[in-house]
């Protein structure tokens, strides 16, 4: 039994080191965030900021981008799919997406309350948005609805289809992240610290649930190769 205590122990304690590694950067961010406006995000919002009001079709492609991969949309998608996972007999990655989803975005409310930055003021603005810049809402959504999404999907995926999702999702969030600082609604730091604060959350919550399937004497898995639960598909198949 102590064995087994152990064992739980270093695994936490792993999952923990690894949670603590990702948010460094995120860390640094927040103390830019509390600074004056730094060069590289000032020039960067200036000069996206021209190029916007020089290309009103870019710009009007840049919205329709940001709002159909808004965080209400990948909310839904992700709720959607864990109702799925439900009715086909995999209630524990539905209930591990659903946390993931939650935990994540009510986390970057918090932030944005507490490190209370404002936005961008620039001339003749071609979006606007309400609420605190950092982190990014828009980032931080993102990259938990398409992380969460690809790692309930890799279980059903060849190998090839799973590196053809991660490249996808990283698209995703990158482009939804560039709409944000283009369209000047948030600084580059913005964007930057909601796609780490993403990464940290998911990789603390399938490190945690990692955790759980070993103690339930589950073989050893590696999530970000065969997802979060790889069992999942024998019970949504046995379902059909």
């Amino acid at each position: 039994m102590r064995n087994e205590e152990r064992r739980l122990g270093l695994r936490l304690a792993i999952a923990s080191l690894a949670a603590v590694l990702v948010m460094i950067p995120f860390s640094l961010l927040l103390v830019v965030a509390k600074l004056p406006v730094n060069e590289l995000d000032a020039q960067v919002a200036d000069e996206l900021h021209q190029y916007a009001l020089a290309h009103p079709e870019v710009t009007r492609l840049l919205i329709v981008w940001t709002d159909v991969f808004g965080p209400w949309p990948w909310r839904i998608a992700v709720i959607a799919y864990a109702a799925w996972l439900l009715c086909r007999g995999a209630p524990r990655p539905a209930i591990w997406a659903v946390t993931t989803v939650t935990v994540g975005g009510l986390l970057g409310l918090a932030l944005k309350i507490i490190v209370a930055r404002a936005r961008p003021h620039l001339p003749d603005p071609v979006a606007l948005a309400p609420g605190d810049a950092f982190p990014s809402g828009h980032a931080v959504n993102v990259t938990l609805g398409a992380g969460v999404i690809v790692l309930l999907m890799l279980p059903r995926l060849p190998r090839w289809g799973r590196r053809v999702a991660w490249a996808v999702a990283w698209f995703l969030v990158l482009s939804v992240g560039y709409t944000r600082v283009a369209l000047g609604v948030h600084w580059v730091s913005d964007v930057a610290a909601g796609i780490v604060l993403g990464v940290a959350v998911i990789a603390a919550t399938a490190a945690g649930f990692e955790t759980w399937r070993r103690d339930e004497g589950r073989r050893p898995a590696s999530p970000l190769a065969e997802g979060v639960e790889p069992e999942s598909v024998g019970a949504t198949h046995g379902q059909n």
